[in-house]
């Protein structure tokens, strides 16, 4: 994890946190206080094999999956 910003990191530690899964909404609400830009943090995560959800940037109902 030496090349993740430090956004990245946060989310990473949230999703383990919550046995690697969250709803993007559940997620974008912990980030809330921490940054913005939770979408494009979380396709970036994606295009690092990383994490996983449906189409290319998530919507309010998604599922965010962390993969080990």
């Amino acid at each position: 994890m030496t090349d993740l910003s430090p956004e990245e990191k946060f989310i990473i530690e949230k999703l383990e946190e919550n046995d690697s899964k969250l709803n993007y909404k559940e997620l974008q609400d912990l980030c809330a206080d921490e940054f913005e830009g939770v979408r494009l943090i979380l396709k970036k995560l994606k295009d690092k094999g990383m994490v996983d959800f449906e189409g290319m940037i998530p919507g309010f109902s998604a599922e965010i999956t962390l993969i080990k």
